[in-house]
């Protein structure tokens, strides 16, 4: 992975998360955004502008990739280097988390093989 795409999306804005996060699935802007609002409870809404300003963005890094368009909504889909990306985030938040909680290396390497 280029170093500027670590500079750039590493640790990743939360609608950078998200937007990735939900890529996983092929969708468009609009579903991006609902699915967002499901997965937070409301909490965080994404405007259309900074939604496709980011697909657009994330589209020239090289993260996500336009897959079609159906009824004139673009659909896109994360990449192999978008999974990197977003590996590397999910490890930095729960490395995060267990800094918080207080628990050890053990006990997360307990945590993780429960998973």
């Amino acid at each position: 992975m280029e170093e500027h795409i670590k500079k750039v999306y590493v640790p990743m804005t939360e609608t950078g998360f998200y937007i990735l996060y939900c890529l996983q699935e092929p969708m468009h802007g609009y579903n991006i955004v609902q699915q967002v609002l499901r997965l937070t409870g409301g909490e965080i809404r994404i405007s259309p502008g900074t939604m496709y300003g980011s697909l657009s963005k994330m589209e020239r890094d090289g993260v996500i990739r336009f897959v079609r368009e159906e009824e004139k909504r673009k659909i896109y889909q994360i990449t192999e280097l978008g999974r990197e990306v977003l590996a590397l985030e999910m490890r930095r938040i729960r490395r995060l988390y267990r800094t918080v909680e207080g628990i050890g290396p053990q006990e997360a390497e307990t945590m993780m093989a429960e998973i």
